[in-house]
């Protein structure tokens, strides 16, 4: 039997590495399934969920020009149409102003930490004027960290030990 992508066998796990575990097919046959394919959620370590002898079913994913065949156990398994996940709904529109939760458009930095109130930008601002607000609002940042910085050590004049 020629084994082609999509088709569902059952196999004997004859090997586990770290990423993955070897299965023999029908005749002589070998298939890697990863560690991306052997479960829904997270796998560690292989051996939690899979032991040498173990049979499976397997789905073909994938045959290489030089006989490597990459096999699913996830996918060879039918789940219900109501454990499928539910498409997502619409996102709520952002707002300005608010404060600062997650969709009330607060934005920027917190006051209570030291930072700046958020200000929307103008509509028809030019990139010149962006980049000079920006480059005015960098250099009082950086004079403001560098003050508190040669607070800290003394000052530039300070000897140090």
């Amino acid at each position: 039997m020629a084994i082609e992508v999509g088709t569902k066998l059952e196999g004997k796990v004859t090997g586990i590495t770290h990423f993955g575990a070897f299965v023999d097919l029908s005749g002589g046959v070998t298939g890697l399934v990863h560690i991306s394919e052997i479960a829904d959620n997270y796998v560690k370590d292989v051996n939690d969920h899979l032991k040498i002898n173990d049979v499976v079913t397997v789905k073909v994913i994938n045959v290489d020009k030089d006989g490597k065949i990459g096999l699913s156990i996830k996918q060879a398994v039918d789940k219900p149409a109501s454990e499928a996940r539910p498409p997502r709904g619409p996102r709520p529109e952002r707002t300005g102003g608010g404060n600062g939760d997650r969709f009330g458009g607060g934005g920027g930095f917190n006051r209570e930490r030291g930072g700046r109130p958020f200000k929307p930008a103008a509509s028809k601002t030019s990139f010149e004027d962006k980049m000079s607000r920006f480059l005015k609002d960098s250099e009082e940042r950086i004079s403001s960290i560098k003050k508190h910085t040669e607070s800290k050590r003394g000052g530039r004049g300070a000897k140090r030990m």
